[in-house]
């Protein structure tokens, strides 16, 4: 099948290249020249893993083309998917302007009928929207019809993701349309839910707020613990394993960032506000995530008996999650404007996001591994759980820090065997210190 993707970020480029990889061919648009130049040289925009393979072998074998106009994307297709950017925008309601603009440009350029497939995060009302502005920026009266196709794709195991789902929601009430999706996906033998288009973009958005509000229960007990002397560990394994609840999802740390659960959780409460609902539970899911980063730095500069000025700390990990160089809504810059507004001062260390961060604090001085940002350290503080960094020497960290004291955000590390090796600890949950 001929089939076009109109934005190759994240989730574009990731379903273009999965889709070419099983057999169909693909166009991939985006409007950042220098993003389809590197493409087409090779070069891939964002790390994740696999993802530079299969794109080099894709792109060999003709199935899959890079470009940067609308118009031939979409003369070109038999089904063009939408996977351009919905930042925040004002109140919390997502920035809907590039769909916009996606949405005029294939109205102006369809000679032919098409069916668009809208994968970007969107409010519901936006099927309808964009079909809307199809229809009023055809220049004759084409045959379409608009799907939506949430993507559930998480940053550092996406193509995984993409190949093996847990399910396929496809949003229409035509048949052809939903055959052709299906069709697409085939395939992949994965189960696959038809459903109305908005009820298939409200399944995007309730799936991610129920993980983000999992996160946030989960860092809410952390609190209790610290203050009880209980061990989260041990009670989100006990409650994980009931399998009503499952453990995904239940781990306590600083709280959630990259591209989704931040800005779809504001966009779902904004959509409840804008039908007259308080969604007062996704509100303290928020709130509880937007403390997690401030209730750690307090702990930190409590163990220096409430003063950090001239402290230096060398930071591991910079990406909001490990496996991607994704700044977005990351929570090390968090700890890090805290840490110098307590008068500290930081080194930081991430494996493939130091580039990104830069870009976001210039003035941050990254060092080249683990080992140099624990040098003269007055405490470790880890932020992001890359494998590299559960592996590390931990005498060598002593003998290189000034005051051997291990801040574990992602409770990496066992508290017992750090006091063997002379390290003192702050978890998230653990008890006392």
């Amino acid at each position: 099948m001929k089939i076009s993707v109109v934005g190759a970020g994240y989730v574009g480029l990731v379903t273009g290249v999965v889709l070419s990889d099983l057999g169909n061919e693909v166009l991939c648009v985006d409007r950042d020249e220098a993003k389809i130049r590197a493409l087409k040289a090779g070069i891939m925009p964002i790390y994740e893993p696999g993802l530079e393979e299969i794109v080099r072998r894709n792109a060999a074998n003709g199935r899959l083309r890079f470009g940067s106009n609308v118009c031939e994307a979409t003369r070109f297709a038999d089904v063009l998917f939408i996977c351009v950017g919905t930042p925040p925008g004002s109140g919390g309601n997502p920035d809907m302007s590039f769909i916009e603009a996606v949405a005029a440009e294939v109205g102006h350029a369809m000679r032919k009928p098409t069916v668009i497939v809208n994968k970007s995060t969107v409010p519901v009302g936006t099927g309808n929207l964009v079909a809307e502005i199809i229809r009023k920026n055809q220049t004759a009266p084409v045959e379409f019809q608009v799907v939506s196709n949430p993507e559930f794709l998480r940053e550092g195991s996406a193509i995984k993701d993409t190949l093996e789902p847990d399910r396929i929601v496809i949003g229409t009430t035509d048949a052809a349309a939903a055959a052709k999706l299906k069709a697409i996906y085939a395939p992949l033998n994965r189960p696959v839910l038809i459903t109305d288009v908005a009820s298939a973009e409200m399944i995007k958005y309730a799936s991610n707020a129920f993980l983000a509000t999992k996160i946030s229960f989960a860092n809410a007990i952390a609190t209790l613990c610290d203050l009880t002397g209980a061990d989260v560990l041990e009670v989100v394994k006990g409650v994980g394993a009931d399998a009503r609840i499952g453990p995904a999802f239940l781990n306590a740390g600083i709280g959630y960032g990259g591209s989704c659960f931040p800005k779809d959780t504001l966009a779902l409460i904004a959509t409840a506000r804008k039908y007259g609902y308080d969604f007062d539970l996704l509100r303290s899911v928020v709130a509880i995530n937007d403390a997690q980063p401030i209730l750690f730095v307090k702990r930190i500069v409590e163990a220096f008996g409430g003063c950090i000025c001239g402290k230096r700390f060398g930071i591991l990990g910079l990406a909001f999650k490990p496996n991607t160089d994704d700044m977005r809504e990351a929570k090390a810059l968090e700890l890090i404007r805290a840490l110098r507004g307590h008068g500290g001062s930081v080194c930081a260390y991430d494996p493939v996001a130091e580039a990104n961060a830069r870009l976001l604090a210039p003035d941050l001085e990254c060092v080249e591994s683990a080992y140099a940002a624990a040098e003269n350290a007055d405490a470790l503080v880890v932020v992001t759980e890359w494998n590299e960094f559960k592996e590390l020497d931990l005498d060598r960290l002593r003998g290189l820090m000034r005051r051997p004291l291990i801040c574990d955000a992602r409770n990496l590390y066992d508290p017992g065997v750090l006091s063997e090796h002379g390290l003192e600890h702050i978890g998230i949950g653990r008890g006392a210190t």
